[in-house]
Order: structure tokens, then sequence, then C-alpha cells
């Protein structure tokens, strides 16, 4: 039987408290992740903090009062089947592994229970899993308008569609930062990098650079958003098995995919986070 150890994260990268969100940002740039544990001087969880919680609170400058403290958890010898339960009960992307003195161990992501999903083959229909609602694009909005429908929704990818509604492309909050007007100075500055390129990277970057539009760091051009989108992006026929989508996304590191029918239309987006409830027996005949 699968456990949370055979998938898990092991070592993860951790911030320490006290600290303030400009740690945060420097470590998830430098590391070029989404999330992170929170713990103490003796290594114990005291909470945990995302890029969404940054996002949602983006005046906190203190770490204890930005991290979430209702931390979902599981132990190595815990089942596969029982994490992913927990990761749908809180609805959260990121689960910590701790142990018995409530140590961290590791982290575990949707995208670590893709595999399991592949091998085990799970013949359950895509369309069993979609879990909300569909939000379309049309190819002339303007950047400007695409970021101000992210921060609405709490959507990070749209769909793209043309004149007769019909998938073009897609586009996420990441690719918005190729056409984002950033100072390299300021960033680092920001962010207290430092002046080393080898301590960062452009793609971390990518993942915060919402918070710098937010807070008028950045400024977006009015552009329309069929000159920043993947176009002809990879899509999943909604009575597909839903581990063929897990494969797709895994092999792509592909965090969501469009969902087409029969007529080959624009009916939903899956995400990875919905692929996890195939393995507690929801959509099952």
């Amino acid at each position: 039987m699968t456990k949370v150890s055979d998938i898990m994260t092991s070592n993860p990268i951790c911030v320490k408290v006290p600290g303030s969100k400009e740690d945060v940002l420097r470590i998830l740039v430098k590391h070029n992740i989404t999330g992170v544990p929170v713990v103490n001087e003796e290594g114990k969880l005291m909470g945990i903090v995302s890029r969404r919680d940054i996002f949602e609170h983006p005046e906190e400058e203190q770490l204890a009062l930005l991290m979430r403290r209702d931390v979902p958890v599981v132990k190595v010898d815990d089942t596969i089947e029982s994490a992913a339960y927990t990761m749908i009960k809180y609805g959260r992307r990121h689960l910590v592994v701790v142990d018995d003195n409530n140590k961290v161990l590791g982290v575990v992501t949707p995208q670590d229970f893709l595999k399991v999903i592949e091998e085990r083959r799970i013949s359950a229909s895509v369309d069993k899993f979609i879990t909300r609602p569909c939000f379309p694009l049309h190819k002339c909005t303007p950047l400007p308008v695409v970021f101000r429908a992210m921060s609405l929704t709490l959507l990070s990818a749209f769909p793209v569609v043309d004149d007769d509604a019909k998938l073009m492309g897609i586009v996420t909050d990441r690719d918005l930062f190729e056409k984002a007007k950033v100072d390299k100075s300021m960033a680092i500055s920001e962010l207290g990098l430092g002046d080393d390129e080898d301590s960062w990277n452009w793609e971390g970057l990518r993942n915060v650079i919402k918070l710098f539009y937010m807070e008028e760091k950045v400024t977006l051009p009015n552009i329309p958003v069929e000159e920043v989108m993947i176009h002809n992006p990879v899509t999943i026929f909604s009575k597909s098995p839903v581990w063929e989508a897990a494969k797709i996304m895994r092999k792509n590191n592909f965090s969501q995919l469009p969902v087409r029918n029969t007529h080959d239309d624009l009916i939903a987006m899956i995400f990875d986070s919905d692929l996890v409830a195939s393995l507690v027996g929801v959509g099952d005949e």
C-alpha cells in the first residue's frame, strides 16, 4: 500500500518565526516554490504560508499574521487515500508531513498525487471531477483586465477563445510576467535577494509577480491577451479517464487542463487538485 512517505518531498524548505513577508518572498523566489511550512527554532510546525496568503493580505508584513495556523497535516505512514481526503477537506494545495513531536518531515502537493493516479490507471471520467465554473476570456481582452479577473475570481489560469467561442489558448498569471515591465534592480532590492544572480531566478519571480502588480510596482501594457497566451494548448476530452489527465499534467508540469466535449467545444477547466478526489472514490459509479 502506497504511503505518504512514498510521494512526499522530504526535508522541505521552511521559514522560521519570527519573520516577515520579505523573508517568505525571498524563499519562494530563490527556490521557485509556491508555499512553505512555518517552524520555530526547534523545527516544530507553527503554520504554513503560501503565495495565495500573501496575495490575499498584501498589506500584511509580519509572518505571524500572514501564516495560517490551521495546517492540514499527515504522517509518513498515512495512506495515500487518507492524505488525499485531508487535502480535499481543507481545500489547500499543501499538506505538511510531521512526526509525533510535530517536527516537519516533508510536504505533499497535488502534483505528488498525479503519479499514483496514473499508475493505478483510475478510469473514472474527467467530467466527474470538475469542481468550479469555467470563465473564458476573449482573445482581445487587455492584460490589465485579465489580471483583474484573476484577482476577483482567485483563479490563476483562464482559457482564451476566439469570436466563435472556440478555444485558442490558455493564459496563467505566470504568462503575464512575460509582458510586465519589471525593473530588475527594484525586484532585487524589494526581495532582498542581493546582487548575485545565482541566488535567485526569474522563474521564481514569475510566481509572485502578481504581488508586485497589486502594489503598483509593476505595470501591464494594454495589449490583448492573445499576445501572451499559450497557443493551441493541450486539452483533455471530458470522458477520458482521469489517469490520462494526470499523465498529461505530470509529464508537462501543468496544474490545469482545458476540457472539451464531443463537439470539440470548451466546457471546463480541470485542475490537478480536482484529480486528487479520484483517490478517495469520488466519481466512482
